[in-house]
Parts: C-alpha cells; sequence; structure tokens
C-alpha cells in the first residue's frame, strides 16, 4: 500500500542521487520548481497532496531512472536498491570500431549511462536491441546486460566478436576442443561452428528485459 510520506521522500532520494534538490529535480523535468516544495505536499486544509502520475513520468524520463528504482525507494527507504550507472549502446551501432577494447570491455567516452541494479562486474554493459533481426528471442527495444568478467558455459546467451569483426549474439552450445557451436538467435536458428583462433573475444548475457 503506497503511503503518502514514503512517495514524497522517495522523490525526496531520487533527486538527491541525481545531485539534485525538489526543486532542481523539478526544474530538469520541465516542470515548476515549486512542484515539489515540501510546502505544496498538504494543502492548507490539512489534506494530502500527492504527486501527479504525469509529474513522475517526467521525472523518470529526465533522469533516465526506471519505474523499479523509484519503487524500490518507496518500498525499503533504509536499503534501496543499489544502481550503477551502466554504459549503454544501441546493438545497430555495437559493431562499428571504437566501442569496445580488445577484451570486449566498452569504451566508455563513446557511450550513453544507464541506471541498472546489482550488477557485480565493474566492466558489464548494456546494449538496446532495435529492429526485428533477433526475433523471437529478443524485440525492439529489449535492454541486454552483457557481463564480460562472468565464466561462460554451454547454455549461456552470449555476445560474440570475431577476429573479422563481427558482433554475434547467440546460444552457446558447446566448447570443446578449441571450437565454439553456436546456435543464432534469428528465426532460422542457424547452429554454427567457430574456432577459437577466430574469436577475439566471448562475453555473457547475463540480463534481457524490456
Amino acid at each position: 500500500m503506497l503511503e503518502h510520506e514514503a512517495v514524497w521522500r522517495a522523490i525526496d532520494r531520487l533527486a538527491a542521487r541525481y545531485n539534485l534538490s525538489p526543486s532542481g529535480l523539478a526544474r530538469q523535468a520541465g516542470l515548476d520548481p515549486t512542484t515539489f516544495n515540501k510546502s505544496k505536499r498538504i494543502t492548507k486544509e490539512g489534506k494530502q497532496r500527492w504527486p501527479s502520475t504525469e509529474s513522475l513520468a517526467k521525472v523518470l524520463n529526465a533522469t533516465g531512472a526506471s519505474l523499479s528504482e523509484f519503487i524500490s525507494l518507496i518500498e525499503d527507504q533504509e536499503h534501496p536498491t543499489s544502481f550503477r550507472r551502466l554504459p549503454k549502446l544501441r546493438f545497430a551501432l555495437a559493431a562499428q570500431p571504437g566501442y569496445f577494447d580488445g577484451e570486449g570491455r566498452p569504451v566508455r567516452s563513446h557511450w550513453e549511462e544507464a541506471p541498472f541494479p546489482g550488477v557485480p562486474d565493474p566492466h558489464a554493459f548494456a546494449l538496446e536491441i532495435s529492429g526485428d533481426g533477433l526475433l523471437p528471442v529478443y524485440r525492439s527495444g529489449d535492454l541486454v546486460v552483457v557481463s564480460p568478467g562472468a565464466e561462460v558455459r554451454p547454455g549461456d546467451r552470449v555476445l560474440l566478436r570475431s577476429q573479422q569483426g563481427e558482433l554475434l549474439m547467440a546460444e552457446l552450445l558447446e566448447n570443446s576442443g578449441g571450437v565454439l557451436r553456436l546456435k543464432s538467435f534469428s528465426r532460422e536458428h542457424v547452429v554454427r561452428e567457430l574456432p577459437m583462433t577466430q574469436v577475439q573475444w566471448v562475453s555473457r548475457i547475463s540480463w534481457s528485459g524490456h
């Protein structure tokens, strides 16, 4: 059950998380700077005034915070979920030169950022899917989190870059004798074998969602 005080306290904490005051948060969201003032949280008649869903939506869009991040601030004020700002890039751009180093870690100066909870790998990054080339596994708009530091095992979904510069998302079926056996995420589910000598790097996909 939502409590009036908890919702307003969550707005204050969200503002602080992004190094803003409540008025600065409102201004960044394109709202009147006084929208979140403490004096506006209770009417002159002593009734509770709630933030509108429109103002909350504008705040989330302006900060890049997710709805789950905001809810975590409402539900657990003392121990909110730990969020990191992951490097984020559209998958359609990722195969171009300059976005990764030789070990598959993002060159951060070329990336956007997105807040995301509970990612222990310091080199983790997010790719945003566009188009329908990876249907039915991933839809346009899905976010895929990749962990270069995680162990890769058969059955994992992986992101792989070949020595020729091809960037491939696939399921790792087998890793034996220096050869990777992979099933693509395309509708045809093509299975191919790729010697490790032709692989620049391979990383595990640790999370995906819309």
